[in-house]
């Protein structure tokens, strides 16, 4: 089965209107205001739509979300059986601040078949497509995984560069890929986009490491499924978490996610830049128009493409 190619214009269109309602707050020091401006107007959108819709991971639990909280049934109760992942805005603090690289993201699958990550802290490491797999894994220490890349890509580690989040948990690795001689990418915030960069003809990054959210793992291991990149994932859990990870029917908590454990079958991933980066740019709103940006990939429908739209106001 695959999802009905109809959706993928659909999907846009929520990432769309997420994007441009949270442009309103961008340089306005108000994460909080632009993060709610982008899910009320992604979830009017999604609401919309002929579909038998399940957010499988979204702005948090039932208690702690008003709105695209997870389990929250949206569509029209018609239509494909559609579990959703949203963020509806990546990079709160971009916008609040006026800093590139803010999108409102969004990956649908068929019903169940998306990681359902909890909301904890989740490893990760991820490279670009075309290379052997299990090339790279996070049981291998940082020395191995950049050898074994640096070889299957022909080149030396000089030549090889790391995305990592600028994080205090992440000074071993910084250290020990600087002592290699590796290029660092390193950024603020955004690791789905950080893992994007894996994929992209113009970026420079080969490979994404560090420990970042758990859900924006499994809406990244969205986009890299349509690409046939890897990505591997291991769930960072303290006593509550595991707790609650359990009661979501996660028994190995130390378990090591694959690509294919996380993203099953038929995929579809769209990603709005709301301020300009190194992927996209940004919304531009005009006197009477705005116009928009957005990676749209559907696995089954081989649809790689940047949909670029003007709308009035």
């Amino acid at each position: 089965m695959s999802l009905e190619p109809k959706y993928l214009e659909l999907f846009v269109k929520a990432t769309e209107k997420a994007a441009y309602g949270a442009t309103k707050f961008i340089g306005k020091n108000d994460k909080t205001a632009a993060d709610q401006a982008a899910v009320d107007q992604m979830r009017k959108e999604l609401n919309k739509i002929d579909m038998d819709g399940k957010v499988v991971i979204g702005e948090g639990e039932m208690d702690e979300a008003p709105m695209l909280y997870i389990g929250e049934i949206i569509g029209r109760n018609k239509g494909q059986k559609i579990d959703i992942a949203v963020d509806p805005l990546e990079g709160t603090n971009f916008v609040a601040k006026n800093m590139p690289n803010s999108f409102s993201v969004l990956a649908a699958a068929e019903r169940n078949n998306l990681f359902f990550a909890p909301d904890t802290y989740m490893e990760k490491i991820a490279i670009g497509p075309g290379l052997p797999k299990n090339l790279v894994d996070l049981d291998n220490s940082v020395e191995k995984n950049i050898s074994n890349l640096s070889e299957a890509k022909n080149t030396t580690p000089d030549k090889i560069t790391v995305c990592i989040l600028n994080r205090p948990r992440h000074a071993k690795f910084i250290s020990s890929l600087k002592k290699l001689g590796v290029n660092l990418k390193l950024i603020t915030d955004g690791d789905v986009s950080g893992v994007i960069y894996t994929v992209k003809d113009d970026s420079p990054v080969d490979m994404y490491l560090g420990i970042g959210g758990g859900p924006e793992g499994v809406l990244a291991a969205a986009a890299l499924s349509c690409y046939d990149a890897q990505i591997q994932t291991r769930l960072v859990l303290d006593k509550d978490e595991s707790i609650r990870a359990k009661k979501m029917g996660i028994s190995d908590l130390k378990r090591k996610y694959n690509i294919e454990d996380m993203i099953k079958g038929d995929v579809m991933f769209c990603a709005t830049a709301i301020t300009s980066g190194d992927l996209l740019n940004g919304v531009k709103v005009s006197e009477k128009f705005y116009e928009t940006n957005t990676i749209a990939l559907h696995k089954h429908g081989n649809v790689n493409t940047i949909y670029k739209n003007k709308y009035q106001k």
